[in-house]
């Protein structure tokens, strides 16, 4: 596969990391109409000029990843493959993976026709707990498909204690299908957890000072887990191995594009299409 970007990011300012993880005004829609670009650049220390230059590059590197896999071989058929028609609503569930302003859902949304929409609901550090907290907003958005990809920070461990309890994480991860599919009548996709980088992981700072690690193992327990539900689940893990940014929990921009890919591959030809 052609990659479209490096996999390492060149050094740039702290503003545009939070930037790219982090969208303030999906956490304060209880406030009301979401703040204008002045008052969301200034929270990033960005002027609203700067602050648009740093969204429209990031949708040049989505759609320059886009276009590269569109000119991959195979690709003509795998993106025929794919079940989403004219006029539904796709909408994405799911932690910083997904909410990454490089992520896998916005390569896809430069892949869909324009007649498809796509809603980004993932928020930075989600639990499956706080996901399901806000299914009200997601059965309102009237999905016809969703794709949740969650679980991650929910074994995220505190000095060895993981944050959310295995059997709760099943019980949450159901509970918000089964619920969102009842109230609106959406298909749902899973994508599992990608993994980590151990050495990476334990190697960074921000990690050590506050005492927080991953365990690939976890992390495989919950995609064995969704692989295990009746659903289409898209296995990540392969795509993903790798290309992890250097705190090792976070994909680079290479990683996020073969994600994309394995969506793609999870509904093309020859797949299982479970």
């Amino acid at each position: 596969m052609t990659n479209a970007t490096t996999d390492r990011a060149p050094a740039h300012d702290p503003a545009e990391r939070m930037l790219r993880f982090h969208q303030p005004e999906k956490v304060l829609r209880h406030l009301g109409p979401a703040p204008d670009e002045a008052a969301l650049g200034a929270l990033f220390g960005l002027d609203p000029a700067d602050y648009r230059r740093h969204l429209d590059r990031f949708d040049e590197r989505n759609r320059a990843a886009a276009a590269a896999l569109a000119a991959a071989p195979g690709s003509t058929a795998r993106l025929a493959g794919l079940p989403f028609r004219p006029g539904e609503h796709v909408v994405a569930v799911g932690e910083s993976t997904t909410a990454d302003r490089l992520s896998w859902f916005e390569i896809l949304r430069h892949l869909l026709p324009e007649d498809i929409r796509l809603t980004n609901l993932a928020v930075t550090g989600s639990t499956t707990t706080q996901a399901l907290a806000n299914l009200p907003l997601l059965a309102f958005q009237r999905p016809d498909w969703v794709l949740c990809m969650l679980g991650a920070n929910d074994v995220q461990r505190l000095d060895g204690i993981p944050l959310v309890a295995a059997a709760e994480t099943r019980r949450t991860l159901r509970a918000l299908r089964d619920l969102t599919v009842r109230r609106t009548g959406a298909r749902w996709v899973w994508l599992t957890p990608t993994g980590v980088d151990p050495g990476r992981v334990a190697r960074y700072v921000h990690f050590r000072r506050a005492g927080l690690d991953w365990a690939a193992a976890d992390l495989d327990a919950v995609a064995e887990l969704l692989l295990a539900e009746p659903d289409v689940t898209v296995d990540t893990r392969a795509a993903a191995h790798g290309h992890w940014e250097e705190d090792g929990v976070h994909l680079t921009a290479a990683g996020q594009q073969r994600v994309a890919a394995a969506v793609l591959d999870a509904f093309g030809p020859g797949s299982a299409r479970r």
